[in-house]
Order: structure tokens, then C-alpha cells, then sequence
């Protein structure tokens, strides 16, 4: 068995520069390597010489080396001789010639082989200038860089292994050592993958480790995908989310970049979607608030990999972090009609120099910069208008910093509702809408037809709304308070959703709460409790608190209470309530309640109960 090189140097045949035979007239032999010159440090690699018919022998010299060279006999069919080296190193880099030895002499030397070792040194960087994707036609930079002071760099093409450029080094900005390689018209014609070698002026055949790839992209040849964050683009710090590329152009892989990092990149295979697109899912860890999380997407066929579509619109997760709140508020109030125009303003007192908006189940983030209406007070205001159902939903916002990525806390939530041209509910509360404190009670919303989703809205108050499913019939829904207190009392609407949209809000109902101050009015009648019917009579309230209002209640009444605002006569405050002329509908029990305009739900305790009797025709049920 013939040795290999290895071994054979290991016993001090090294190969060597000066030659022992005197080199003849017979044509030069082939010298090749195989896999190839360039070999990974530690793989194996086999030199290759080919000859003439008839050779006997053939000897293998490495410039630089010292004699004897490397002899070996010529294989069976007498023209080709091979040198194994089974251990790639830096001991064996270098520029090799072959000769070899047939009855009439020697042959001249070959051509040369540089064979090249890599792995020596720490991989360099590879980046494109200013973007690795270059429109049809376009010229790019390549910037080959490294921390070790390499003085030269090898630029090496995918799929050409003779496409290669040697440059020096040169000092970058920042202390690194780096070759910039011009690139020019390169076309969607063929791939452009690159990789990049650095190596020291002493050893130029010892080569560092590749860099990483890199692709030279071109966009546009096919129409943008889509790209939307599953279940949602506002992430909590630490969290995962799902990235969803698709298209309806049926290409079969996509492609996810990330802003301000070209080598950050990732590629999988288009999987058919449930509405007949296809798409890809890219997992993202670990999001955290300390960088900018900003993607997009392109997609590509499987013959022509290089060649991407148009990229999707941006889209950024937004991280939200532990600063100061932002406020999110309407000046339209949160009920809207449809194709009305609604504003909403983010604002803080934190002076924020950026906003964004966010909805509840909607991927767009939009952002706004900051401005001041007033000192210490920074805002941006949204425009939605016109509203469509679309826009029927929970909104939060948050502020930011501008050389910051870290976002605030969200705002609290607001619920925007749009009313459509359904038939108004009907809204009222038993046992009714005059409640003392502490008692339950039930308000309810009637639409009419069958509906989904009920809603409650408290004028003034911070959402979420109150929402319920309907009751078993489908057109009714209740809103039970146990336990009344002021934090009820006010004013109330009720709407109603059906397949068509959202109805028209209800009238308003308003609940006001009994015994919050602690006086208790008097009621009487002018001229009795019996009165004739066709008579004038007057209910007549006073109080010894200052009150600026009071109210006056019927027993059972669908309506809601009478209010007038108070006189001042006698050492006492007081109203009266004219009814004129009384009919059998004005039989009943009555009660007074003083109140403050400041605070107009908010009651007295009621006053002793008034029994009005009208004679001249039947009680009324």
C-alpha cells in the first residue's frame, strides 16, 4: 500500500523547491485537487497529476519547501499519480507543482495549484452596501471586515469557484481592518451568494474561516405579502409571538427580515393556508423592550430563490415597559354614529416625544409625534374618521421616547362604539330608577330582534363597558347592580348587536341613588289628598338644608322624576310641582328628594310617602 503525504513527511520526505532531475521538453502535466484547493482545516484532500501515457513515476514539489520531493509511481493506467493528505493544516497551504518522469525523461512542471487551508482564524463579517437589496441592474458594496488585523481579504462567489477578489486591507472607522468589494449590474438572472476570507501577508494560502453568506436580493418582481403578528403586535416584555407572512400569488417560501440587522434573516417553506394562500410562521422568543422590534416579509418561487417580492409594510412589535401611563380619551365622546369623524388623544404629562395607538385585535400601530399644548403636557391625536364599524372597539395607547425603543405602560383601555341605523332599544330599571342605598337593582335593554350582544354605557364613566349575552329570548339583556352606591348613579344608555351592526343607543335612563345626604324633606298637597278630577293641585317640597334642587317621585311611574331647581321663602327651601288639571292617571304615592347641582344623582333620604286621590272616574291600575 502506498504511504500517504502525511506520513511520508512525518518521516522527512518533506516535498521541496529544488529540483534533482533536470526538467525536459515533454508537455506539462495536469495538476488538480480533489474535493478542490480550497479545504476546511482538518478535512481531507487528494493532489492530483496527470501526464502522458507511459509515465513511470511522479514527483510533487511545494514552493518554499526543502528537497527530497514527494516520489510516487504512476497508477495502472500509466498516465495519472495522485498525493493523499488526510489531515488538512497550515503545514500543507501553499503553491504546489507537479512533473513527472517517462522513458525519454522528464516532463516540464506544471501549472500552478494554490491549495488553501481556512479555519485558521476567527470568521470576518460580510455586509452589503448600502443594502443587500439591489434593484435589477444596480451596483452594491460588499464590506468584508475583521477585529483580528488581517491584511488582505478573499471575496468568493457561490457556485463560481473561479469567481474570486483579492484586495488589501484597509483601517476602518472604528479600528477594524476591512476590503470593500465593488459589485456591479448585478440582474435576478442568476444567484449572487457570497462569502468572505481573511488572511495574514505572510501566509496567503492560510485563510481565516468563511463568513457568514451573504444574498444579494431583488425585490419587486412580485407583489408584497402580508405580514401580521399572531395573536397581536403589542407583546409583553419576555413573551413569544408568531410572525405570519402570506401571500395569494402562491410562492413557495418567504423570507422575514429584521430592521438595523442585515444578517438577521429567516427562510421557510410556504404552507397552504385555510383560505387557500400561502404562508409561513416564524416563532419569535423572548421580546424584550430593550431594542427595536421592526420586521417585514418577502416571498419567492422555488426555481428562482433569489428573486423576491416586494417587501411587505413594515410591521413593529411594540414592547411595553414600566414608565408612566399615558391617558387615551375622545373629545366626540365614545359613542359614534357611522361616517362621523372621532379623534382620539393620547396624552401624558410625562412629555413623551412619540404615541402609539393600538386596537384590540387589529394590527396596526400607528404613531404620532408628540406636541405640547400646554406646558408639561405632551399629546397626539389620531384621526379615525369616518368611522365604519371597523372601527367598533378596545383602544390602548402608549408613549415614547425618541432615542428610546423602550415603550410606557399602556393606557387604560377605551371602548370606541359605533351606532348604525338599527331601531333604538328600549331601557328602564326595576324596581325603578329611584334607588336607596344599598338595595339592588336591575336595568334592562329591549332591543327588536334577536341580538348577540347587549352593551351598557355609563355617561362620564371610564370604560370597559358592561356587556352581556342576551337572556333566553334573544332581545332582552339585564344589568344587575347588587348593591347600590353612588359609583352607580348617573346617567345610562343601552345598545344592541345583530348581524347588521350595532343599533342606535337607547334613550338615556337616569339612576340616582337615595340617602346620600342625610336631610329628610317634607312633602304636602294644595289644596288635599282628595281632590275632584279636572282640580289644580300642587305638591309642594321643602327642606331646612340648603338644597339647590329637588326632585319629585311617583310610585310605579314608567316616567322618570320631575326635578326643579329650589326657592328660598320662609326659612325653608323649597319647589313646587303643579299638576293641572288632575286626571284618574294622577292617583298614586309620592315622594320628594332634595339634591345638589353639583351632584345631580345623588339624593336625600325620600321624604314621607303622599297618598293623591282623584275622584270622578275609576283608580287607575
Amino acid at each position: 500500500m502506498t504511504p500517504s503525504l502525511t506520513a511520508l513527511l512525518c518521516l522527512g520526505l518533506s516535498v521541496g523547491l529544488r529540483t534533482q532531475v533536470q526538467a525536459g521538453t515533454l508537455p506539462k502535466p495536469t495538476i488538480w485537487a480533489e474535493p478542490g484547493s480550497v479545504i476546511p482545516w482538518g478535512s481531507p484532500v487528494t493532489i492530483w497529476c496527470q501526464g502522458t501515457l507511459g509515465v513511470r513515476e511522479f514527483h510533487l514539489n511545494k514552493e518554499g519547501s526543502s528537497p527530497p520531493w514527494y516520489r510516487k509511481p504512476s497508477l495502472e493506467p500509466g498516465d495519472k499519480g495522485n498525493f493523499s493528505i488526510s489531515y488538512m493544516t497550515q503545514d500543507y497551504a501553499g503553491r504546489y507543482h507537479c512533473y513527472y518522469r517517462s522513458p525519454t525523461g522528464w516532463s516540464e512542471r506544471s501549472g500552478p495549484l494554490e491549495l488553501v487551508v481556512t479555519g485558521a482564524h476567527r470568521k470576518p463579517t460580510l455586509s452589503a452596501l448600502p443594502s443587500p437589496v439591489v434593484t435589477s441592474g444596480g451596483t452594491v458594496t460588499l464590506q468584508c471586515g475583521s477585529w483580528e488585523g488581517l491584511h488582505g481579504f478573499i471575496l468568493t462567489k457561490e457556485g463560481e469557484p473561479k469567481s474570486s477578489w483579492t484586495l488589501d486591507a484597509q483601517r476602518g472607522p472604528h479600528g477594524q481592518t476591512q476590503a470593500l468589494f465593488p459589485v456591479g449590474r448585478v440582474t435576478p438572472s442568476h444567484r449572487w451568494m457570497f462569502r468572505c476570507h481573511g488572511f495574514y501577508r505572510d501566509t496567503p494560502q492560510v485563510w481565516s474561516a468563511p463568513s457568514d453568506p451573504l444574498e444579494l436580493l431583488f425585490p419587486g418582481v412580485h407583489s408584497k405579502p402580508t405580514l401580521s403578528a399572531l395573536p397581536s403586535p403589542v407583546v409583553t416584555s419576555g413573551g413569544n409571538v408568531t410572525l405570519q407572512c402570506g401571500s395569494w400569488e402562491g410562492v413557495d417560501g418567504f423570507i422575514l427580515t429584521k430592521e438595523g440587522e442585515p444578517k438577521s434573516s429567516w427562510t421557510l417553506d410556504a404552507q397552504r393556508g385555510p383560505h387557500g394562500q400561502t404562508q409561513a410562521l416564524f416563532p419569535m422568543g423572548r421580546v424584550t423592550p430593550s431594542h427595536r422590534w421592526m420586521f417585514r416579509c418577502h416571498g419567492f418561487y422555488r426555481d428562482t430563490p433569489q428573486v423576491w417580492s416586494a417587501p411587505s409594510d413594515p410591521l413593529e412589535l411594540l414592547v411595553p415597559g414600566v414608565s408612566g401611563k399615558p391617558s387615551l380619551l375622545t373629545p366626540q365622546g365614545p359613542v359614534v354614529a357611522s361616517g362621523q369623524n372621532l379623534t382620539l388623544q393620547c396624552r401624558s404629562d410625562v412629555g413623551y416625544d412619540r404615541f402609539a395607538l393600538s386596537q384590540e385585535w387589529r394590527q396596526a400601530l400607528p404613531q404620532r409625534p408628540g406636541r405640547q399644548p400646554q406646558a408639561a403636557l405632551s399629546q397626539a391625536d389620531f384621526p379615525l374618521g369616518p368611522v365604519t364599524n371597523t372601527h367598533a372597539g378596545r383602544y390602548r395607547c402608549y408613549g415614547g421616547h425618541n432615542l428610546s425603543s423602550e415603550w410606557s405602560a399602556p393606557s387604560d383601555p377605551l371602548d370606541i362604539l359605533v351606532a348604525g341605523t338599527l331601531p333604538k332599544p328600549t331601557i328602564w330599571a326595576e324596581p325603578g330608577s329611584v334607588i336607596p342605598w344599598g338595595s339592588p337593582v336591575t336595568i334592562w335593554c329591549q332591543g327588536t330582534r334577536v341580538a348577540p350582544v347587549f352593551r351598557f354605557h355609563k355617561e362620564g364613566s371610564s370604560p370597559p363597558w358592561y356587556r352581556q349575552a342576551p337572556l333566553e329570548h334573544g332581545d332582552k339583556g339585564n344589568f344587575f347592580i347588587s348593591y347600590m352606591t353612588q359609583d352607580y348613579a348617573g346617567r345610562y344608555h343601552c345598545y344592541y348587536l345583530s348581524p347588521t351592526g350595532w343599533s342606535e343607543r337607547s334613550d338615556p335612563l337616569e339612576m340616582v341613588v337615595t340617602g346620600w345626604f342625610p336631610d329628610t324633606p317634607s312633602l304636602s298637597v294644595q289644596p288635599g289628598p282628595l281632590v275632584a278630577s279636572g282640580e289644580n293641585v300642587t305638591l309642594l317640597c321643602q327642606s331646612g338644608s340648603t338644597r339647590e334642587t329637588f326632585l319629585l317621585s311617583k310610585e310605579g311611574a314608567a316616567w322618570p322624576p320631575l326635578r326643579l331647581r329650589s326657592k328660598y321663602r320662609g326659612g325653608h327651601f323649597q319647589a313646587e310641582f303643579s299638576m293641572s288639571p288632575v286626571t284618574s292617571a294622577h292617583n298614586g304615592t309620592y315622594r320628594c328628594y332634595s339634591s345638589l347641582s353639583s351632584n345631580p344623582y345623588l339624593l336625600s333620604h325620600a321624604s314621607g310617602p303622599l297618598e293623591l286621590a282623584v275622584s270622578g272616574e275609576g283608580p287607575q291600575p
